[in-house]
């Protein structure tokens, strides 16, 4: 990793993104960790983590991991997700959280070194491009070792650097917990 001591950083984590990505890995994601692996790479400024929930009967499976977050160091983003019905009559969820990230992340340009962009979605080149304008490098954190990859092409041609998650799992992975564990510790 191209991190630098005394450079100013933030990470934008696309939470769905990050979440499918580590999920095909077959590892959780220890958010305590990570944050301890970008606070040793430089002057960590924000740690945001987007994400949309649904909840139903004013409960989200979300919740647990929501609380965690927001009183472990990261700034919790969230909007509620709309539930719709498609042509074909089947549910669907919308939960797209771009459009925030990429307002905070040309808010945040002016006051930091370095972004670290936790998400594989090509639609993002274009932010990376604007910020990397205003003096920003962006590292990508991604895998192009999924199958199929979870990193559009156009958005690791724009990056400055990229790290493979697969590559961090060491560092920030864990094992997987079953679904019916009720354990709400995230930074086991």
């Amino acid at each position: 990793m191209a991190f630098y001591p005394d450079e100013k950083i933030a990470l934008f984590i696309d939470g769905a993104n990050l979440y499918s990505a580590a999920r095909s890995m077959d590892f959780d994601i220890d958010y305590k960790k990570m944050l301890e692996v970008f606070r040793s790479r430089g002057r960590l400024i924000r740690a945001y983590y987007y994400t949309a929930i649904i909840e139903r009967d004013d409960y989200s499976a979300l919740r647990p991991l929501m609380d965690w977050l927001d009183y472990n160091g990261y700034h919790v983003v969230t909007k509620p997700a709309k539930e719709f019905v498609d042509r074909e009559g089947r549910k669907r969820t919308k939960g797209n959280m771009d459009m925030e990230m990429a307002v905070d992340m040309m808010t945040m340009a002016k006051d930091l070194d370095h972004m670290v962009l936790f998400s594989g979605d090509g639609d993002f080149r274009a932010i990376v491009k604007a910020v990397q304008a205003q003096g920003c490098r962006v590292t990508v954190v991604s895998s192009q070792k999924t199958k199929p990859p979870m990193l559009a092409d156009e958005l690791r041609r724009q990056a400055d650097n990229l790290i493979d998650l697969m590559d961090m799992g060491d560092i920030v992975g864990r094992a997987r917990k079953d679904a019916d564990d009720d354990d709400d510790d995230y930074d086991a």
